[in-house]
């Protein structure tokens, strides 16, 4: 398998994820329901840096202003997302929000594209059986557990988008760039092949995308 990705990293956090992207990846399966994050307590220090994160400030306008390759994103990404979510400004920031939101956490945007596919269908309202909401279905546990307001809206766009790519961070971390075990978390199916690879299905046949503006690496795996 051969993985391609810009050779400009956002973060340390996401050069470790790239060595390590896709790794013990098997079939795709369709047996997977949308999951949940497992609670577990937080350190103190992981609490705090987790409340850092999510309290950040909202998306700079001039993030796509004047950015043709940023710009050139939103077009491909706006077109392939069209038919699920025909309004074009309100797709436009939920796509403005994700690449915000993904890259902040040193993500992949078209990785998080895939995860909101599988676990929402882009339904800004779902919640699954388990009582996750929203685009990422994020578990309400994790406004208490990192000592957000109670009154923090899981359904909101940005809310929801800024606590699931915190989350997953959050994870990676603790699996120390090990994706496959990071979304097997995230989905409360840790160990299980089905939920990552359906999320890397998505992310490599929905929203795989090549930089114009850097040549990219090439990681290769046997």
């Amino acid at each position: 398998m051969t993985i391609r990705t810009r050779t400009a990293d956002r973060s340390p956090l996401h050069r470790l994820v790239r060595g390590a992207l896709l790794a013990g990846l098997f079939a795709i399966s369709p047996l997977v329901h949308a999951g949940a994050q497992i609670y577990e307590p937080l350190a103190a220090s992981v609490q705090a840096a987790l409340h850092a994160a999510v309290a950040d400030s909202a998306p700079p306008d001039t993030l796509f202003a004047g950015h043709p390759e940023n710009q050139r994103w939103l077009q491909q990404m706006s077109d392939r997302l069209a038919r699920r979510i025909p309004d074009r400004a309100y797709r436009e920031d939920l796509l403005k929000s994700v690449y915000y939101e993904a890259t902040r956490a040193g993500l992949d945007p078209q990785l998080v594209l895939g995860l909101i596919q599988v676990e929402s269908g882009f339904r800004k309202y779902a919640v699954s059986t388990a009582g996750a909401r929203g685009f990422m279905q994020v578990m309400p546990f994790w406004v208490k557990l990192i000592g957000r307001p109670a009154d923090d809206n899981l359904f909101h766009l940005r809310t929801n988008l800024r606590y699931g790519c915190t989350i997953l961070r959050h994870y990676l971390a603790i699996e120390k760039g090990d994706l496959f075990r990071a979304l097997g978390r995230y989905n409360g199916s840790l160990g299980r092949a089905e939920y990552p690879n359906l999320v890397r299905g998505a992310w490599e046949r929905q929203w795989s995308y090549s930089h114009a503006s850097a040549e990219p690496a090439v990681i290769a795996r046997n």
